[in-house]
């Protein structure tokens, strides 16, 4: 996967800004609030359709205008790849591959494959279990598309169900057992489908993150990764023996979501938990700790993509070196290679050496204008 090039029209800070990718190493720099992290928000969209930074499209349309557009160029197994998302401060966004509009989501997803690491991803560890929910979720969306419907599908039936408790919630009267029964059977079927999903990954990715922390922190820290529904279940379990678990977490929780209106079961009440020599990852020792975990997760998403889709993914680093020591650098940056396109968002080039600066293209940034160093 090779990104040679990307337009923006509209979009963020950016009114008209074409950027040609010409180097397997591209940095950006500028200050703060001048529109780096915008030009990785564009390439992570590609990727996943999702903003990480915003939920909808009206904030991602640049003051003033009605619609924003994001077109790239990218190489992928030596084919030319044109895509481009137009989004709309009002109505919904088209997608486009090769000049052809595509009508489903699941099409345009799979066509780039990119991890994007920023500063906010120090929530993983420190935050809570929606930031780890929305990671694992970004990558099945990345490496299995169909996942984003089977993703909507349930939410849909979550937003069903929330509603008929909470006007019972209101209405002081118990919700009709029938309706009741039909969305219980519906979120325990959605919610399955998205449950074993989440776990399959997590196993795939325990190794992989495992080694990469071992190598990081010179073998001196034991990391473990559990993924932790709201009920128990077998992972080789068949999906209607989980989905009788799930039903029975649900009937045994009947009560106290009918007293506080909201579904109390289910995929997005599930979490990750990382520990650290068997102390949970955000109680444990110092930042630069959290931060070789955090470090160690990226790694791994990286080369399980790498390993599913057949050629390493984009790597967008969004300011994260001065996040990491330089031994934390070094281990990054000594990662990547020239194998894996990156580009890599930064304040100043104080962290990168000779060697670095000499094979990389550099940009500046200032006041949403891109400009070669």
């Amino acid at each position: 996967m090779y990104l040679k090039s990307l337009h923006l029209k509209h979009f963020r800070n950016y009114s008209d800004q074409a950027v040609e990718f010409t180097a397997a190493k591209t940095i950006i720099v500028g200050n703060n609030a001048q529109g780096k992290s915008n030009l990785l928000e564009a390439v992570s969209l590609l990727a996943t359709l999702r903003s990480h930074r915003v939920s909808r499209d009206r904030d991602l349309v640049q003051d003033g205008a009605s619609i924003g557009e994001i077109s790239a160029v990218c190489d992928r197994h030596a084919s030319p790849l044109e895509l481009k998302i137009r989004l709309r401060h009002e109505g919904r966004r088209t997608l486009a591959i090769n000049s052809v509009t595509v009508s489903r989501h699941l099409d345009f997803l799979g066509q780039v494959h990119a991890v994007l690491f920023s500063s906010l991803d120090l929530d993983l560890v420190r935050g809570g279990p929606e930031a780890r929910r929305n990671w694992l979720d970004d990558i099945l969306v990345q490496l299995e598309p169909i996942y984003s419907n089977l993703l909507q599908q349930f939410n849909q039936v979550l937003r069903q169900r929330n509603a008929l408790l909470k006007t019972a919630r209101q209405s002081s009267i118990a919700p009709n057992p029938e309706q009741m029964l039909l969305w219980n059977m519906q979120l325990a079927v959605s919610g399955t489908r998205i449950t074993r999903r989440r776990s399959r990954l997590v196993q795939r990715l325990i190794p992989i993150a495992q080694h990469w922390h071992n190598s990081i922190s010179g073998g001196s820290e034991l990391l473990e990764i559990t993924y932790a529904p709201r009920f128990d279940f077998i992972e080789t379990d068949p999906p209607e023996a989980i989905q009788l678990a799930f039903l029975a977490q649900i009937q045994t929780k009947s009560i106290v979501e009918q007293h506080q209106g909201t579904s109390l079961v289910g995929p997005h009440r599930d979490d990750v938990n990382l520990t650290i020599n068997q102390t949970p990852a955000r109680e444990y020792g110092s930042q630069g700790q959290q931060r070789t975990l955090v470090l160690a997760l990226k790694l791994a998403e990286l080369e399980l993509i790498e390993s599913v889709v057949g050629e390493p993914p984009l790597l967008l680093l969004d300011d994260v070196l001065a996040e990491l020591d330089l031994q934390r650098q070094d281990q990054l940056l000594g990662a990547i290679e020239d194998r894996v396109q990156t580009i890599i968002t930064t304040t100043h080039l104080g962290s990168f050496d000779a060697h670095w600066l000499n094979s990389a293209q550099v940009f500046q940034v200032k006041n949403g204008t891109v400009l070669k160093d």
